[in-house]
């Protein structure tokens, strides 16, 4: 098994792009965990969120494996700006919006959001997006989800993003392009950040990641009116929401606040998915309301905007070889509800 100063020997192999001086020297490395040569590991950059994160992270990886760890698991923090300062580094330059995506960028942004967690939030973002995708629009999508993110597990991805003379290039799967979190740590390690540094993770989503060309970004945000959700509404002055919530009242009571931030901060309402609707029998096809009815209605109404989908519960087909667990199929019955969700949504924002 490695000893902690053996670790720190292969560390010094590594160097952090933005100040050319290894993860030792500088400081960076903050935490070392071993169990049995299973190792966890806090490691300080410059910046993060970045290409040369992501080149740094597989470096750390591989280095460490060589030497005989059987598994790394990573999280990230920022040098503190009199670090830098010492190590004879400059500060990052101020981000600049989201015109960085692409010269005169036409992308319509939307923001897919809910009032509480647990209401399938993820499951219809990516559902839209590759209904929207099918629709033979251009689609990207944000895991914003800082601490919860999923995107890239319901999809079925398992690759990374390539970099290329220092730009990121999203996944893409089901032809929508994806970056997350998740790609940003090892071994689904957890994600333990302040509220600054998750700002500046998703200001590097846009500024590091090459987009090119698309129709629709779609953000799926962390559930609730915090901090990341904040930002991105002061961020994306002309995007448009899709809220979600499930049938329950208290669901769409709290999804309500959701909606008034997005409304305060002058972002255009698509209108309520309400998912969970409810459950079909596939023997009788009778209807069975498991989480009551009238939610999604109720918010529509309080928020004035329209009732898009109510979708109800059930299961994608899933495939060994097409393996994506929340994918529903383009034939599949909720497959159906997502393609006119997605025209109804085209239908608004192209008019």
């Amino acid at each position: 098994m490695m000893t902690d100063q053996e670790i720190m020997e292969a560390l010094k192999r590594v160097k952090d792009r933005d100040l050319d001086k290894s993860i030792v020297d500088t400081g960076g490395v903050r935490e070392i965990k071993n169990k049995n040569g299973n190792l966890s590991l806090k490691i300080a950059l410059a910046r993060t969120g970045t290409s040369e994160q992501m080149q740094v992270q597989q470096e750390i990886v591989n280095v460490l494996k060589s030497e005989g760890a059987s598994s790394v698991g990573l999280r990230f923090d920022t040098l503190t700006d009199e670090e830098i300062d010492s190590l004879g580094g400059s500060k990052e330059e101020p981000f600049k919006g989201p015109a960085l995506l692409a010269p005169d960028s036409k992308t319509t942004f939307i923001t897919v959001a809910s009032g509480k967690g647990g209401v399938g939030k993820s499951t219809v973002t990516v559902n839209t997006a590759v209904s929207l995708a099918r629709l033979g629009k251009k689609v990207g999508i944000i895991d914003a989800d800082i601490y919860g993110f999923s995107v890239p597990d319901m999809m079925g991805i398992e690759e990374r993003p390539k970099v290329i003379d220092k730009r990121i290039y999203p996944v893409e799967r089901f032809g929508v392009k994806v970056i997350s979190m998740g790609f940003f740590v090892e071994d689904n390690a957890p994600v333990i950040w302040r509220g600054p540094m998750l700002g500046k993770m998703i200001n590097q989503f846009f500024s590091e990641c090459e987009w090119g060309e698309l129709d629709y970004l779609i953000l799926d945000l962390p559930p609730g009116t915090g901090d990341v959700a904040l930002d991105l509404h002061s961020m994306l002055p002309d995007s448009k929401e899709l809220l979600v919530t499930t049938p329950h009242a208290t669901a769409a009571f709290v999804a309500a606040r959701a909606g008034a931030m997005a409304i305060k901060t002058n972002h255009e309402m698509l209108g309520i998915v309400e998912n969970m609707a409810y459950f079909e029998s596939k023997k009788t096809g009778e209807k069975e309301y498991v989480f009551g009815q009238g939610g999604g209605p109720r918010l529509a109404e309080e928020l004035k905007t329209d009732l898009l989908a109510q979708i109800p519960l059930g299961q994608p087909v899933v495939t060994e070889e097409d393996f994506a667990p929340s994918i529903y199929g383009e034939e599949h019955p909720i497959g159906e509800i997502y393609k006119e969700l997605a025209e109804a949504i085209a239908f608004k924002v192209e008019r």
